[in-house]
């Protein structure tokens, strides 16, 4: 009786099933960032980074999360979904959630060089666009941005190792 209760409809929640396609995406040695989108508390879709796996530079996970759930829903209209993601959106994503009309995005950890959901800019809530997202910044930050740092710590003592300059 005393045990808490589990919110799945937290962010906590959904954050820590993004986490797991970042984590999967870290395993096939690609930049780990997984992505999640719910509608109305059910998971509709999830991914991981593949861009060196299907050698195309638009398969972050958040581009793969949402034409999966563009199928799932049988619309690309995303209106009343939420997409969760282990690392702020880069431009091309945020272009394409701004698109889809998402309703919300929560993200973990910031990217200050390239992150276009208020970080170094902020695509999701421009004022001449035709669609602004919620934002909700910060969740479980600290494993997203873990995450992140093991695998660049990682790619630069491989690269080092082997006579390579890592350049980040």
């Amino acid at each position: 009786m005393d045990e808490p209760i589990i919110d799945l409809q937290s962010d906590h929640y959904f954050m820590g099933e993004a986490l797991r396609m970042a984590a999967c995406a870290y395993e096939a040695e690609e930049v780990p960032v997984g992505a999640v989108v719910v509608r109305q508390g059910r998971i509709l879709a999830r991914a991981c980074n593949q861009v060196e796996l299907l050698k195309d530079a638009t398969a972050h996970a958040e581009m793969l999360a949402l034409t999966q759930a563009e199928s799932a829903v049988g619309d690309w209209r995303l209106t009343d979904c939420t997409l969760y993601v282990t690392k702020e959106p880069c431009p091309m994503c945020a272009g394409a959630i701004v698109h889809v009309r998402l309703a919300r995005v929560v993200f973990g950890a910031t990217d200050p060089k390239g992150g276009a959901a208020g970080s170094a800019l902020n695509l999701l809530q421009f004022p001449s666009l035709n669609h602004r997202c919620d934002i909700t910044r910060g969740v479980r930050e600290e494993e997203c941005r873990g995450l992140l740092m093991d695998f660049f710590t990682q790619r630069r003592q491989e690269n080092k190792s082997n006579g390579q300059d890592a350049g980040a």
